[in-house]
């Protein structure tokens, strides 16, 4: 009896599902079976509950999905006392991995006044161990869209801190190495400088697993050349750590055609991207969805289902012709890849950028900050803790059609923003967390991740354009009203 019940807990403690584990090597990722895999995976996050958390939802959505061809979902927000098997499990009869974000509402590191905390610590464990048992667990990110400008950079050592020490507490533990990196906005400006910054150095156990992009390029009926994704592909040709899109799926002209697959699965981005996140599931305001759970209600409308004018429970229903373009895209293209085995990564890192006001205000490979060690209040170019102004000067909304540029400062595109696909969550972080940094003191918690969520925004806002305008700042009492009626608390320390 004893034997058989040590047996049922060891088998529930070790969640063995049948999916092959994601690992990394150089620059991509591979299957335990040897073969390379290439995302092909959406935003899932249907309210500012843990989405991974409902079973019967799972599944419903879990088999459309598999229909569409996706492979992979990207969950802003989860909690980690919630039972999660049922959906992980839907997930994984599916064929669909799960790509996870560690920071939560109150732990996610800022722009203004960066910590890296015991408490935040404590928090991203707890969902690495609530998850790191799961076959289908893909990755983790330590953060969001946390980085929106240059003279944000002295918060990109916090940010490297963190998934310096989840890598340790992984590999501590004795856990699967279930790769850990970061989602940026993409701000032409900032990104070469941060792409680089987040892999360089001479400690491989200091540098990210892998890095994303949150791209909204590709407008319409664009091109490799004219959308801006030429340029992405010059700055990432030789990057040493996997690469791929976190966001992406421009909405602007309707409807979306999502183009741009065929280039990055295609000859001229595959052998240096791994695939791309299709933003988002849910139909809302912002016009991003693929499938809708029932007509749109009034925006103060109650009932079962019912938040913020939309339904987000029940069937999914598809959206036509977006649902039905994206499928036939991902299903014309299938790059051939390369096996484990075969394959010998050559790439270094990069150098680590060097300190250019305005920019990218950190200086070299400096050394991390230390859990519980606060910026200082002076821009400094010698050390990681330098504080800089950290102003919010993200848009609010996604950016369709700005360019990426050739990585200078200036984009070699047009800039253009379609406006916010402002989620239940809206997209406005930045502004807000700019609102209440002030109150956080060494040692505390972060502030507020209050705008994680469908917008794809735990950290930041969403995608800005080259220039950098911002629009956020007029969001923030909307977005503190929306909290209020879900009943978080906006504030740090908590």
């Amino acid at each position: 009896m004893l034997a058989s019940l040590a047996i049922g807990v060891l088998g529930l403690a070790t969640r063995v599902f049948s999916l092959p584990t994601i690992e990394a090597k150089g620059s991509k990722f591979f299957l335990s079976t040897g073969e390379q895999f290439y995302i092909k995976g959406v935003a899932y996050q249907l309210t500012v509950d843990d989405p991974l958390a409902n079973t019967a939802q799972c599944q419903l959505d879990a088999a459309l999905m598999k229909t569409l061809g996706a492979n992979s979902v990207r969950v802003y927000h989860v909690m980690a006392d919630s039972d999660h098997d049922g959906c992980m499990s839907a997930f994984s009869d599916a064929g669909i991995y799960t790509w996870i974000d560690l920071d939560t509402f109150t732990t996610y590191i800022v722009q203004d006044g960066p910590q890296w905390t015991q408490k935040q610590y404590l928090a991203y464990q707890e969902v690495m161990d609530a998850f790191h048992s799961y076959d289908n667990v893909a990755g983790f990110f330590v953060g969001n869209e946390m980085l929106n400008a240059g003279t944000d950079s002295p918060a990109a050592p916090y940010v490297k801190a963190a998934a310096r020490d989840m890598k340790a507490y992984r590999d501590n533990k004795g856990y699967r190495s279930i790769p850990i990196g970061y989602s940026a906005a993409d701000i032409a400006q900032l990104r070469p400088n941060l792409q680089n910054y987040m892999a360089c150095g001479d400690n491989a156990k200091e540098a990210l697993d892998f890095f994303s992009l949150n791209a909204y390029e590709w407008c319409g009926d664009s091109s490799y050349e004219t959308s801006g994704y030429q340029f992405l592909q010059m700055n990432a040709s030789e990057y040493n750590i996997p690469i791929f899109f976190s966001e992406t799926g421009c909405n602007t002209p309707a409807p979306r055609t999502f183009g741009d697959q065929s280039a990055i699965f295609g000859d001229k981005m595959s052998g240096t991207w791994s695939g791309a996140i299709i933003y988002e599931w849910i139909e809302e305001t912002n016009n991003y969805g693929i499938v809708s759970y029932g007509a749109p209600a009034d925006a103060t409308a109650t009932g079962a289902g019912i938040v913020a004018g939309y339904t987000r429970t029940g069937t999914p229903t598809p959206i036509s012709p977006d649902f039905e373009n994206l499928s036939t895209q991902w299903a014309s293209v299938s790059p051939s890849g390369v096996s484990m085995n075969a394959y010998s990564p050559t790439m270094t890192p990069p150098a680590c950028p060097s300190y250019t006001s305005g920019l990218w205000e950190v200086s070299g490979d400096v050394p991390l900050p230390t859990i519980g060690q606060a910026v200082s209040n002076q821009q400094s170019s010698a050390t990681a803790t330098s504080g800089g102004s950290g102003s919010s000067s993200a848009s609010s909304g996604k950016s369709t059609g700005s360019g990426s540029g050739s990585g200078s400062s200036t984009s070699s595109q047009s800039s253009s923003t379609s406006g916010a696909p402002s989620s239940i969550y809206s997209s406005s972080v930045s502004s807000l967390s700019a609102t209440v940094s002030s109150s956080v003191t060494t040692g505390s918690s972060a502030t507020s991740d209050s705008a994680t969520g469908t917008a794809g925004a735990q950290g930041g806002a969403a995608s800005a354009s080259a220039t950098g305008t911002s629009s956020a700042a007029t969001k923030t009492s909307a977005l503190l009203g929306l909290l209020g009626a879900f009943g978080l608390v906006v504030c740090a320390g908590l």
